[in-house]
């Protein structure tokens, strides 16, 4: 039985956040205030009532600045750990990479600049029914937030692919997934590596198991998808 207390979640926030400057020249993106908070503050509350309570932050821009904010995360009811870049950025892979000391023998992947609520317990629980080492968050998009890159079907993962979509692709991979730490053995150790490789290849052999989820996601990567998370936010 997974004890969804003890499994902690990487979050990726690494990312130079170039579409945000001037802004993100002297704030990281997890440190933009949307509904009088941080957006740090916004995800951790909501990792903390899903009953998260482990968290590791992979960072490189400006990380110092997140890690002076939220410390060892104890304010948060949470424990939060860091693993940083070095001089290069290594990529969404490369740094997962890199934390995997800090990781268990299962944990979570998100993406530090989106807001994703959703029914965790109902994620790891499809996880731990599946016989594979990794499941991915989906969602039926259409196109309509962000170019769809996922078939599934029947709830069946068939592809993913982020670089080459096609026009039956109507899912996109929601930025949420769980996986075994020795699928890290696949990433190259210290040069850039981009995650969305490693699913690729994990749902090429049919080592990752899909699970669906119905909520939209709410995003701050660009200046448009900025004010909408923060309406959003500053609706709740």
């Amino acid at each position: 039985m997974l004890d969804i207390g003890r499994i902690p979640a990487a979050l990726l926030a690494g990312g130079l956040a170039t579409r945000l400057r001037p802004i993100t020249q002297a704030v990281p993106k997890a440190l933009i205030e949307l509904a009088g908070k941080p957006f740090i503050d916004h995800q951790l509350a909501l990792l903390h009532r899903n009953g998260i309570r482990r968290v590791v932050m992979c960072l490189g821009h400006l990380g110092e600045q997140v890690e002076r904010h939220v410390g060892d995360g104890s304010r948060f009811g949470m424990n939060v750990r860091y693993s940083y870049d070095g001089d290069k950025l290594l990529g969404t892979g490369g740094a997962l990479r890199r934390a995997r000391d800090l990781l268990a023998d299962v944990f979570w992947v998100m993406y530090g600049d989106s807001y994703m609520d959703i029914d965790h317990h109902a994620a790891l629980a499809d996880f731990a029914r599946h016989d594979v080492p990794a499941l991915m968050l989906v969602l039926r998009n259409d196109n309509r937030w962000d170019r769809s890159n996922v078939v599934f079907r029947e709830g069946q993962l068939l592809r993913y692919d982020k670089r080459r979509p096609t026009p039956d692709m109507e899912y996109i991979d929601y930025g949420v997934a769980i996986l075994r730490r020795e699928v890290l053995d696949w990433i190259p150790e210290d040069r850039p590596y981009d995650l969305a490789d490693l699913y690729s290849q994990l749902v090429a052999e049919k080592r990752m198991a899909g699970h669906e989820v119905t909520n939209r996601f709410y995003e701050i990567g660009t200046p448009a998808s900025l004010e909408e998370a923060r309406r959003y936010l500053e609706s709740k």
